[in-house]
């Protein structure tokens, strides 16, 4: 008997698979005792796992090179605070999102009526908060670290404009 029938040859269901998956990959970002900021353009992912444990992090999610879909945020937090940065119209859901202890979602704008990109979050909080800016207070967010210092210097050098205050604007060379 031979070894030829034992032999498998990728159809395409699998390659169509493997192509869907490698086109969604997962962007994992880890947190421990520790400030994390992840400004302007970090990712190309719409899926993004965060782990923290007593951490604080920053994540701009207003980046024009995020895929056009929704944004899901899998959440792993304990004893930790996590800013989000979204486009003003986002609509933020945090139905699949499992409170344990004092935990805390700040948005002033939750009860608004939002018709823009969807952000998702899933997971766990424990002793957690969420702060969310939106537009003008999240561009404010923005300028004032060391990210936006060390974006300016830079877009002054190449003559072009920083990237942080409005990462969704379309930025071109003059």
């Amino acid at each position: 008997m031979s070894n030829q029938h034992a032999e498998h040859t990728p159809d395409r269901q699998d390659g169509q698979a493997e192509h869907a998956e490698h086109a969604e990959q997962v962007e994992t970002l880890e947190a421990f005792y520790t400030d994390v900021k992840r400004l302007g353009h970090w990712t190309r992912s719409r899926t993004i796992e965060v782990r923290t444990r007593r951490a604080s992090v920053h994540l701009d999610l207003r980046s024009a090179q995020i895929p056009a879909g929704e944004i899901e945020l899998r959440l792993h937090s304990e004893r930790s605070t996590l800013k989000l940065l979204l486009p003003e119209d986002a609509v933020l859901q945090e139905s699949g999102l499992a409170l344990a202890g004092r935990c805390k979602i700040k948005d002033r704008e939750r009860h608004a009526e939002h018709s823009g990109r969807v952000v998702r979050l899933t997971g766990t909080l424990q002793h957690s908060e969420i702060r969310v800016a939106r537009g003008g207070v999240a561009t404010l967010s923005a300028m004032f670290s060391r990210e936006f210092l060390d974006d300016a210097r830079t877009a002054h050098r190449d003559g072009t404009e920083p990237v942080l205050p409005d990462p969704g604007k379309e930025h071109g060379t003059p």
